[in-house]
């Protein structure tokens, strides 16, 4: 296991994607803060880092109440003294039903997590890094191919990823002044616990139901490592990783 001085957030970093990055950057040498809803499952990852306090905390956070993320932040400062990167990970999905028939709270709870989530977090990133010394770091949301095109009855997921490149595109015109990079990784069938559905078929849109390629979660840990180790006179500001053969580029 390298070791180095930069230090990394990882939010939902207790399963999928988040998990296989936030190992990734500790073997790379990164300090990590594992941040997630459940504590189990963040302590369950730190002990299969084999990293010690002095290496990886985990810290039970939701990223959609304002004063649990400023915590999350507060005690990564006294725990690591700075902030080199944020991986805006955490994300959530409503059930695939008709549009008319996605509750409110069904909506709210999508938005919540996965816009209004990553903007909490880039704000006090931004606090933290314009104020640290060497200053500035870099920020990697994760958003999706459904930031290009909607998968049938996804609109609350869907909307979320669109509205993440925007909030990627301003954060990284908003951060130049102040040495803080920004740039966006979209995920196609990384193979996860969510996306194990894709094995067995999943509807497409001319209603049929098929099976779909996918790909080794690793290869987007790999990506996100090669983004954070940039240095901050480069930027990937988008990124895509997916399974080739997935149904994506084309007409299915």
């Amino acid at each position: 296991m390298k070791t180095h001085d930069r230090v990394a957030i990882v939010t939902g970093a207790g399963t999928g994607i988040g998990k296989a990055v936030a190992l990734a950057l500790l073997a790379d040498g990164y300090r990590v803060v594992l941040a997630g809803r459940r504590q189990a499952l963040l302590d369950a990852v730190a002990a299969e880092s084999g990293g010690g306090p002095e290496r990886v905390l985990g810290l039970a956070t939701d990223v959609s109440d304002p004063a649990s993320v400023a915590a999350l932040f507060e005690r990564t400062e006294q725990a690591f003294g700075r902030l080199d990167l944020l991986f805006n990970n955490a994300g959530l999905g409503a059930p695939a039903v008709a549009i008319e028939d996605v509750s409110f709270e069904q909506w709210k709870s999508v938005v919540d997590v996965n816009l209004t989530g990553a903007f909490l977090c880039t704000q006090q990133a931004f606090k933290l890094m314009k104020r640290q010394t060497p200053r500035g770091g870099r920020i990697v949301n994760n958003g999706s191919i459904s930031a290009h095109a909607p998968r049938p009855n996804s609109a609350p997921y869907t909307a979320t990823k669109h509205a993440i490149t925007g909030l990627t595109k301003s954060t990284s015109l908003d951060g130049r002044q102040h040495d803080i990079a920004c740039g966006q990784i979209d995920i196609g069938n990384a193979l996860t616990d969510m996306a194990r559905r894709m094995t067995t078929g999943v509807a497409q849109a001319n209603g049929e139901i098929a099976i779909e390629a996918v790909m080794d979660v690793q290869h987007v840990a790999n990506a996100v490592v090669h983004m954070a180790g940039l240095p901050l006179e480069a930027n990937v500001q988008f990124m895509t990783v997916m399974a080739t053969k997935m149904p994506f580029v084309g007409r299915g």
